[in-house]
């Protein structure tokens, strides 16, 4: 065998064999399966896993934006008009959340943490000044009070004299500092002799500022991946006993820090809320980039909020019959010491038109509006956030008390916040590193396969050119035998006719 065959068999070997390795490996997803397996065992809530301590220390900075609705119509308003609002805001806050007591429980298959929340004020990201700035919105606790004292004649009628003494009318005016972080109420200090459980002041953030919510109690998702982040108990219960189904009082999926990696655009992610006293769920909606990171968007859909005719699994979510409400909004008093607290998306976003239409200054829209997840579909991770959510205040006549004659019941806001957080470009750097080591190794296969197909027209033009030049050694061997019967061609130059430079034809056998 010459040296040319033995290239050609060498070339043809090398190509067959990267050929069927490498397509065999992609069949098989060999490779990938490794990978994914790596993943899994690394993104655990364990000492010394890739996302502990970021789980722990969530580097990317948190912001907290609360938006008023200022009544610019009261007088009008109390007598029976349309309500008229403003929009204001927004008041940012930087917001801290790492994880305290961390401790592992139930031999290191979960994990307990509490997460104090510390706000922060950025004026440079904020519209004016909280301690100044003025907001004139509904009397939340004169509504309160007298939604738990209406059943009493006694009671109601004590209440109303408290408030005409007072002059505590339907409606407040009071600094954004004071509706955040709390004042003392009149009504409230008058009460509070009598029945020392009630607090003497009120905030929407009373009392949160340093706060946390309750012992968390995670799945480290050592024993399955899925179970990654996901709450086994909040504040020692593995379900609630607000609402009145099993299903309702379920605790499912995760805090909304962490997911499981390895996401799929077809299943339903579910978030637990202590702020909804809830879980919800979210949907895959498309594919976005957030700082050349690819991810999935999930996004609750309007089944969510859904009244029970749309949605019958959120009957459960109905305090009475009496008190379910339609698409759009949840009756959170169950979890806000009885009080008529009504949470929706802002400006009722995904809600029956008619809650939007009975305020003038609303507009929905799905920018500015919509509760959105960006996740890292491959490591689960959240590099971009915002959660969205309004307070209202349900209002209506109440027997036994004059100031509410006028009034029609109206779902009122009264603020929305928008919490937003942005993966930092230290975080972003480390995880483009880690994306792409997980795609030369997945794709490693492909590389085999490629230069298999390279040296394939490689191993082709070798065998060609062998059969050519196989071929003309056969045809100048047949032509040069003697006695082979084929006439032999003879061309010299004659002498003769030198200068003339012509061919004759000398001899012929």
């Amino acid at each position: 065998m010459t040296r040319r065959s033995c290239a050609i068999y060498g070339v043809g070997i090398v190509c067959a064999s990267l050929l069927i390795i490498g397509i065999g490996l992609v069949v098989t997803q060999v490779f990938q399966t490794l990978i994914h397996n790596r993943l899994k065992k690394e993104i655990t809530l364990t000492e010394g896993s890739r996302v502990f301590e970021t789980w722990k220390n969530p580097p990317p900075p948190v912001f907290m934006q609360y938006f008023f609705f200022n009544v610019t119509n009261p007088d009008e308003f109390l007598v029976g008009a349309k309500p008229i609002v403003s929009q204001v805001g927004p008041y940012t806050y930087r917001e801290y959340r790492p994880k305290e007591n961390v401790t592992f429980v139930d031999n290191g298959t979960r994990v307990s943490a509490y997460q104090p929340k510390t706000f922060v004020f950025l004026p440079e990201r904020s519209v004016g000044d909280p301690d100044y700035d003025m907001i004139t919105t509904i009397n939340i606790p004169a509504v309160a009070v007298m939604n738990k004292v209406k059943d009493s004649f006694w009671k109601s009628s004590m209440v109303s004299i408290w408030m005409n003494s007072l002059h505590v009318g339907m409606l407040m005016t009071r600094s954004v500092n004071e509706l955040l972080w709390g004042f003392k109420d009149p009504l409230l200090s008058r009460i509070h002799p009598m029945n020392p459980e009630i607090d003497e002041y009120f905030g929407l953030m009373y009392k949160k500022n340093g706060s946390n919510d309750g012992e968390f109690v995670y799945h480290t998702g050592e024993e399955d991946f899925m179970n990654y982040g996901r709450v086994a108990t909040f504040r020692g219960e593995s379900e609630l006993s607000l609402w009145t189904s099993e299903q309702s009082n379920m605790i499912n999926g995760t805090d909304g820090s962490a997911f499981h990696p390895l996401l799929s655009k077809t299943e339903r992610l579910y978030i637990f809320s202590p702020d909804l006293c809830r879980s919800i769920f979210m949907e895959f909606e498309k594919d976005v980039k957030v700082k050349g990171l690819p991810a999935y968007r999930f996004t609750p859909p309007r089944d969510v909020l859904a009244s029970k005719e749309e949605n019958p699994a959120n009957e459960g979510f109905c305090v009475s019959p009496k008190e379910c409400l339609g698409t759009g909004l949840l009756k959170v008093s169950v979890c806000r010491k009885g009080a008529p607290v009504v949470m929706s998306f802002p400006h009722f976003y995904l809600g029956d038109e008619k809650y939007s239409n009975t305020i003038e200054g609303l507009d929905p829209v799905r920018e500015h509006h919509q509760t959105y997840l960006d996740l890292n579909p491959t490591t689960g991770v959240p590099i971009r956030a915002s959660k969205r959510a309004q307070i209202n205040i349900l209002i209506n006549r109440i027997s036994g008390f004059p100031k509410t004659k006028f009034l029609n019941e109206t779902i009122f806001p009264v603020m929305f916040i928008n919490e937003t957080v942005v993966i930092d470009d230290v975080s972003a750097a480390k995880l483009h590193k880690l994306l792409l080591t997980v795609m030369l190794v997945s794709n490693s296969p492909l590389v085999l396969v490629g230069l298999g197909a390279i040296l394939l027209p490689v191993f082709i033009g070798l065998i060609v050119c062998e059969y050519k030049q196989k071929n003309s050694e056969r045809l100048v061997g047949k032509f040069g035998r003697e006695g082979s019967g084929c006439v032999r061609i003879t061309v010299g130059l004659n002498p003769t006719h030198a200068h003339t430079g012509r061919y004759i034809l000398l001899a012929a056998d």
